[in-house]
């Protein structure tokens, strides 16, 4: 048996996170949560503000952020027997509205989603949301997964946004509340763009001031759409990481996108990704295409130690579960060791970790 290589050594990416650490809210203004800056160059590491980012981000630099919006995708309804169920739709909402059939009594489409309840529901039971909503289970899988017809009167992101809870990560403790239908979303989430179900959290932290204060300074802004899925909190389970099958995500690069990160880069300006979704839908594309275009479809790229980034030179990020395949991807563009000693440097420091926590801005 081959002995693993330390970076492809799932345990090489463990380390040790008091439960009190994971941020359970976010903090009270978006732009006073903390944030990391790490000089790869140099090892050096500062801590400060998020707000200072405006004097860090390099003069003429171009920020890619995901402007994909979450969809409060957790809906509760009840069998014929009157059990609770919950319904978590995985499938990205506009490529459910794009299958749709319309019919006498309303629309119906096929779908993906976990189910959970106290029993069952099995194949062929129905549940009900609300009398205009409901779906019939086709088919059960692992884990919770199912595979479902949804079936609706009206407009399906409207009865979502009624009925609908918003899905906060398994690691947060709490039942959503009105606040969160503001705070896990950034500020330039686009309505078009509705079907994450989770937040591209990075951006959260940025705010019209923020925003406007590096446009002043010459930093540019172009937006992907990545639809956040919940595969982004599964875990990596195989000793060797390469073994481990990614989730797949849908994408949409625009050739505007696509042409301002080839501009900046032939200038010589550094393409700043705002968060590891922006990093995997241009990363993405380019594997799709064989080099960055106008991309719209599904990405499984698995970023891990030894990938060639093209498209991307730094980035900002939150701080990311152990053994997760988003310490992975950080570690990949920075190293693993200089990334573990930034995450010890974090805890000694009292920052916050995950959704809602603080920040990290990798230059």
């Amino acid at each position: 048996m081959h002995e693993i290589p330390e970076d492809f050594r799932l345990s090489s990416y463990c380390y040790e996170l008091p439960e009190e650490r994971i941020a359970q809210a976010p903090s009270l203004r978006r732009d006073a949560s903390r944030l990391l800056v790490l000089d790869r160059a140099s090892g050096a590491m500062q801590i400060d503000t998020f707000a200072s980012i405006v004097a860090r981000i390099p003069e003429g630099a171009l920020l890619v952020a995901n402007n994909s919006k979450v969809l409060p995708a957790r809906v509760f309804g009840r069998k014929p027997s009157g059990g609770r169920v919950e319904f978590l739709l995985l499938t990205p909402l506009p490529l459910l509205l794009e299958a749709a059939r319309e019919g006498r009594a309303g629309f119906e489409a096929e779908a993906e989603g976990l189910l959970r309840a106290s029993k069952g529901p099995r194949p062929g039971e129905r549940i009900t949301f609300d009398a205009d909503f409901r779906l019939t289970v086709l088919e059960r899988g692992e884990f919770g997964r199912a595979r479902v017809r949804l079936a609706w009167r009206g407009d399906l992101a409207a009865l979502f946004l009624r009925l609908g809870h918003y899905p906060l990560p398994p690691y947060i403790r709490r039942p959503d509340t009105p606040d969160d239908a503001l705070r896990y979303q950034t500020v330039y989430a686009d309505q078009a763009k509705l079907g994450s179900v989770a937040a591209p959290t990075a951006g959260l932290h940025f705010t019209p001031e923020v925003r406007q204060a590096l446009a002043v300074r010459g930093v540019g802004w172009a937006e992907v759409t990545l639809y956040v899925g919940y595969g982004t909190f599964s875990p990596v389970r195989c000793p060797d990481i390469r073994e481990h099958v990614m989730h797949r995500e849908y994408v949409e690069v625009s050739r505007e996108t696509a042409q301002a990160v080839a501009l900046a880069r032939s200038e010589g300006r550094p393409v700043v990704a705002v968060g590891t979704t922006s990093v995997r839908a241009l990363e993405g594309a380019r594997k799709a295409l064989g080099a960055l275009g106008a991309y719209t479809g599904w990405t499984d790229i698995y970023i891990t130690p030894g990938h060639a980034f093209s498209t991307v030179d730094h980035l900002l990020t939150n701080f990311h579960l152990p053994e997760s395949s988003l310490l992975i991807m950080v570690s990949a563009l920075a190293g693993r060791a200089p990334i573990l000693r930034a995450y010890r440097h974090a805890l000694d420091n009292g920052l916050r970790f995950f959704s809602y926590g603080d920040a990290m801005l990798i230059l």
